[in-house]
């Protein structure tokens, strides 16, 4: 089993997604499986919908649910990113004083939501192609959210497309929004905040609203893996 995290300084980038509310992470993915997720797009059975953006005003472009049972990679892929954000989950939950319940181990913590009715997969792949773009968003689909994901470049920026960078807004309290652009590398993750990441103000803690989208591909075609690990009503 490939070990994605092994070469992570887990305390380095822990402390950067608690200050920032997310991070980047190159290499995360070996190139040859972003280019298998690729061509998997393809394959019919592997999707349990597809979802064209223009028709409900979420963007230009389609993206499509994986269903279960998931590919292996996408199942490692997930139970390793949960082990390795847990510690951090459960210090925003203290920090927000908020009575969640994330359990040691990941099957537990898909036993929770599929009890909340949530029983469908979320892991994604998003196909641009020229003048395709996402709008702000969520990745909320329920009363359960695990409060971390990621999003995995799979295609190669310059070659395979251009534009279509990474969009991330955090919305403070009585302040202006601010933005972060992030390009990515094809293998890199983002690690970013689901709903809204702690902050420390005067008074104690608050919520930072965080939302992320895509902007407008230049040309070419650009395919990103979503690795949400709740799963959807």
């Amino acid at each position: 089993m490939h070990n994605y995290y092994s070469a992570v300084n887990q305390e380095k980038i822990l402390e950067e997604i608690d200050r920032k509310g997310f991070t980047c992470i190159p290499n995360l993915v070996p190139i040859p499986i972003c280019n298998d997720l690729i061509k998997s797009y393809a394959d019919d059975t592997l999707y349990r919908s597809t979802i064209n953006m223009a028709r409900y005003n979420f963007g230009q472009g389609q993206y499509r649910y994986f269903k279960y049972p998931l590919p292996n990679m996408i199942n490692t892929l997930r139970k390793q990113s949960y082990d390795f954000l847990l510690p951090l989950a459960r210090q925003w939950a203290y920090n927000l004083k908020q009575d969640l319940s994330y359990p040691d181990f990941y099957a537990d913590y898909l036993r929770l939501c599929h009890q909340a009715g949530q029983a469908r997969p979320t892991p994604l792949i998003l196909r641009y192609e020229q003048g395709d773009y996402n709008c702000l968003h969520q990745d909320l689909y329920g009363e359960l959210n695990f409060p971390l994901q990621l999003i995995v470049m799979l295609s190669e920026p310059h070659k395979d497309f251009d534009g279509g960078e990474l969009v991330l807004t955090e919305q403070r309290p009585r302040m202006q929004s601010r933005a972060h652009v992030l390009n990515l590398e094809q293998g890199e993750a983002a690690i970013i905040a689901v709903n809204y990441k702690p902050k420390l103000g005067t008074r104690g803690y608050y919520r930072a609203t965080i939302r992320h989208g895509v902007s407008e591909l230049k040309k070419g075609y650009r395919h990103t893996m979503g690795v949400i690990l709740h799963d959807a009503k």
